[in-house]
């Protein structure tokens, strides 16, 4: 039988007269396997009940991935087929009305024959009609313009980190750095140019005249390498509008797609859903968007999930 590396997560179950509780993590421990998921009970007192969760084991994330890239990177055929899968995993969650909300390399595992599989969902939820949602999410530096803004949200929010990622796949480097919300804004506008008063959000708190006109950069000139249909793609990905921003169906749609198609073909059995927070650990290299006439407006920012 062959022996699989996985992950065993261990959970105690706090009862009540076999009333759950709560859910408390106790440890996370690596252990060999042979499903690669399965549920073990442990022990079992009056007041408490052991479970083990055995997930698979990812031996690295994106970041890790990319650290350990060797110069010159990444070819093209590579990147291609990572945002490829990468899009796959977000549009299967945006078909199925779950916005992520916190995408960013080390949430992306990639294992050691090169698929990708999307983690860390402490951040998601599934959308609905005048759903609350906070304006902590998302890691800084793949954080939305409208997030950043505290203003209306949705899947848009999930397109703009991949666009980030997409550039990070080039540069092996993140694209804006910011170190607080505002200064964040600021790198975005000294990329993307500062739009116009006529774009910016209605009743925010930080009004257009904050930031001072900059023109937009050609992201040739960023990225040198990147191709044509590559940076076409790119500049969809981030749009400051969330109207004018390409969903992830459209983006496997695009032309930078449709020039040679990754390995594994288009279907979603080239990317992963893995759940499990925080599993990535590091190892050797080796839908359409539904905030429209379907779903409503997108939903305002609030400090309460």
């Amino acid at each position: 039988m062959s022996i699989h590396l996985c992950v065993r997560c261990e959970f105690k179950v706090i009862l009540d007269r076999d009333r759950v509780l709560c859910y408390r993590s106790a440890s996370v421990r690596i252990a060999r396997r042979g499903p690669l998921l399965d549920v073990c009970p442990g022990n079992r007192t009056q007041h408490e009940m052991q479970l083990y969760l055995v997930f698979e084991h990812i031996d690295q994330d994106l970041a890790h991935y990319l650290d350990k890239c060797p110069a010159p990177g990444l070819g093209p055929d590579r990147i291609r087929s990572l945002m490829h899968q990468i899009l796959n995993g977000v549009d299967f969650l945006h078909s199925n009305r779950i916005v992520h909300r916190d995408l960013k390399p080390q949430n992306i595992l990639v294992t050691s024959t090169g698929q990708v599989k999307l983690a860390d969902f402490g951040l998601s939820r599934v959308y609905g009609f005048q759903m609350a949602l906070t304006s902590g999410v998302v890691t800084l530096w793949y954080r939305a313009p409208e997030v950043l803004l505290q203003d209306q949200y949705c899947t848009a929010v999930d397109i703009w980190s991949c666009g980030c990622i997409f550039a990070e796949l080039f540069t092996r480097k993140p694209l804006f750095c910011g170190q607080s919300d505002v200064d964040q804004l600021s790198k975005i506008f000294e990329v993307i140019g500062m739009p116009c008063q006529d774009e910016w959000p209605e009743n925010i708190s930080l009004p257009w005249v904050s930031f001072r006109p900059l023109p937009k950069q050609q992201f040739q000139t960023l990225i040198p390498e990147i191709e044509p249909c590559a940076r076409d793609l790119l500049e969809r990905m981030l749009a400051f509008r969330q109207s004018k921003r390409i969903s992830a169906r459209e983006s496997l749609k695009h032309s930078y797609f449709l020039e040679e198609q990754p390995p594994g073909g288009s279907s979603s059995s080239s990317f992963s859903v893995f759940s499990p927070s925080g599993t990535s650990s590091p190892g050797n290299c080796s839908s359409d968007n539904f905030d429209d006439e379907e779903s409503g407006s997108p939903v305002r920012n609030s400090y309460s999930d």
